[in-house]
């Protein structure tokens, strides 16, 4: 059975920085391609990046291209989404995924998906 969990969530103040994880289970990350998405109230799910399978090319949507970084640790069979200079916009729950064959920045290409976890940034 799948799993992917999403930790590190929280409130912040505008400026700060996060680091969201995404702990899978039942499958093996190198070999699936991994997204973070998020969501606010009341608006679309939206791409946020996402990386490779192997983990040889990560993708960054222009709204936080050089504040978020993604990356992931094979030992851990998990995968981060570094998050820095926080501004109250990027206010959302943030989701972890995982596609069998390519990535996307289409939210319905994704096989799995983890439970979420809320991010807030005051300001």
């Amino acid at each position: 059975q799948v799993q992917l969990v999403e930790s590190g969530g929280g409130l912040v103040q505008t400026g700060g920085s996060l680091r969201l994880s995404c702990a899978a289970s039942g499958l093996i990350v190198s070999n699936y391609a991994m997204g973070w998405f998020r969501q606010a109230p009341g608006k679309e799910r939206e791409f946020v990046a996402r990386i490779s399978r192997g983990g040889d090319s990560v993708y960054i949507a222009n709204s936080v291209n050089g504040r978020f970084t993604i990356s992931g640790d094979n030992s851990k069979n998990t995968v981060f989404l570094q998050m820095n200079s926080l501004k109250p916009e990027d206010t959302a729950v943030y989701y972890c995924a995982a596609a069998k064959f390519y990535g996307s920045d289409t939210w319905s290409r994704y096989d799995y998906w983890g439970q979420g976890t809320q991010v807030t940034v005051s300001s």
